[in-house]
């Protein structure tokens, strides 16, 4: 259908997680959307298909479990009729505790569901300025282009913040060496064999040298509780990490432009970035070993780099935690470094990619719209969430909050005790210097004192209970 000779309640611009989601919420509520692709067009640096929602970095949308903050949140869209959720739910892969998907049919699925909806009207072309119509949802995600972001600026009159993500490489299934590799998920039970722990011994790293911690602790027990092999675990000696860790440091790589200032999120940091802060960062980061046995020795590895399926066939597997931004040429000569990839063939290079949002507690109300400019909402990564499920979680919220408006109703935001309320509690709360971030417990209305002093995961899934508990009456009020 040509979107521009159809009449429309919203336009939505971007066919991200964050702008699909929107759209298909908005028509699920009767109204008439056009929603704005700019692929096939034009792609972004980061994007190989014309596809709509997708997935150009990781694969996995991150722990299940309802003791870990964005496993609730997939919970909480599953309840309330999220596509991005029931596409991923319907084209997961394994992935230990976290939900992975098979982003080819992931992509697939979302952009047939949005195609197909009688409410939807697709339009093929690239927005260089915020549109005249309003209402409008700007939802262009991390790489908006030049000419809208500097529109956006002009219009609100605030200093675009930026940084770049890195994505990390991809490599076949049949290249890897399996003699020297085995399969087993972080304190899950694998098929590895169970004997001493070996080196490294029990130490804590500087500060300064540590990395970025995994969001929360239910991770690694979502593995535990899942106890299958979905991970691949390349294993170092002392002496290999070493030089692995020193060509990182030494490799060339790819340098922002001069007018550009390199912000990274700190929950996605090049795996050289990690690196240069220590010689042991990563070995208490991606690299640790703690929960694994190598079954060829029966003794736990210095460190280990783990590789996780791409797909449900599992022909192909992702570095973990190693998005980078070197050459190509510096990707394929260290990390052949890694055991069991020496002959590795690499179906897709890491590279980096600009993240650009905007000042959300500075510029946006309680819909989500822009107080400069009424009926410019923005939702997903250029309002400053990070992460594929809070992106189209962004995107739920935003569709939700407008329609309340078209329909002349009291703004009814889901309940600040949930984790869709907790998207709105980041988006609004000031700091210092507005950084992005995924869904936190810090982002969800603590408990009443009335529970007691609780243990950590008690006191999570204590939040849990209530969060769904408010959800569903929230839901239910209509």
């Amino acid at each position: 259908m040509n979107g521009a000779e159809s009449p429309c309640d919203v336009v939505v611009v971007g066919g991200g997680l964050a702008g699909c989601e929107a759209a298909y919420q908005l028509a699920q509520r009767g109204l008439r959307v056009r929603l704005v692709e700019m692929k096939p067009h034009k792609r972004t640096p980061a994007q190989t298909s014309d596809r709509m929602a997708e997935l150009v970095c990781s694969n996995s949308l991150r722990g299940a479990a309802l003791s870990n903050a964005v496993g609730l949140l997939k919970e909480e869209l599953r309840r309330v009729g999220s596509l991005a959720l029931r596409c991923a739910d319907e084209t997961s892969v394994p992935a230990g505790g976290a939900l992975a998907v098979d982003r080819e049919r992931f992509a697939e699925a979302m952009t047939r569901a949005i195609e197909a909806h009688p409410r939807i009207a697709v339009e093929r072309r690239e927005v260089t300025e915020i549109p005249a119509e309003r209402p409008v949802i700007l939802a262009t995600g991390p790489l908006t282009s030049d000419a809208l972001a500097a529109s956006l600026a002009a219009a609100v009159g605030a200093e675009h913040l930026a940084y770049y993500d890195a994505i990390a490489p991809i490599v076949s299934a049949d290249s890897i060496d399996w003699s020297r590799v085995w399969k087993q998920s972080r304190y899950g039970k694998g098929s590895a064999v169970r004997g001493e722990r070996a080196a490294p011994p029990e130490r804590s790293a500087p500060p300064e040298q540590r990395a970025a911690p995994p969001e929360d602790a239910a991770e690694r027990r979502d593995d535990a509780e899942a106890g299958d092999e979905a991970y691949v675990n390349c294993p170092f000696d002392e002496a290999q990490y070493k030089a692995f860790v020193r060509a990182l440091v030494e490799s060339e790589k790819v340098e922002a432009r001069d007018f550009e200032e390199v912000r990274y999120f700190e929950g996605c940091l090049p795996c050289e970035v990690m690196a240069a802060r220590g010689e042991q960062t990563l070995a208490f980061g991606p690299m640790k070993p703690v929960g694994l046995t190598d079954p060829r020795t029966g003794r736990r590895p210095y460190a280990v780099l783990q590789l996780r399926p791409e797909d449900e066939a599992a022909t192909a597997y992702n570095l973990v935690g190693f998005q980078t931004r070197m050459k190509y040429a510096e990707q394929l000569r260290v990390f052949r470094m890694v055991p069991g990839l020496e002959e590795a063939d690499f179906l897709r290079m890491g590279s980096v990619h600009r993240n650009t949002f905007v000042d959300a507690p500075a510029l946006l109300g309680p819909a989500m719209e822009l107080r400069a400019l009424p009926g410019v909402h923005l939702a997903g990564q250029i309002a400053g969430v990070e992460g594929y499920v809070e992106s189209a979680a962004a995107g739920f919220v935003c569709a939700i909050l407008l329609a309340q408006q078209l329909r002349n109703e009291p703004l009814r935001p889901p309940p600040l005790t949930t984790a869709l309320g907790g998207i709105l509690t980041h988006l609004g709360r000031k700091q210092p210097t507005y950084q992005p971030s995924n869904i936190t417990w810090a982002h969800i209305a603590p408990l009443d004192p009335a529970h007691g002093k609780l243990r950590k995961r008690a006191r999570y899934e204590a939040m849990a209970e209530r969060a769904l508990r408010d959800l569903d009456a929230w839901w239910a009020a209509g």
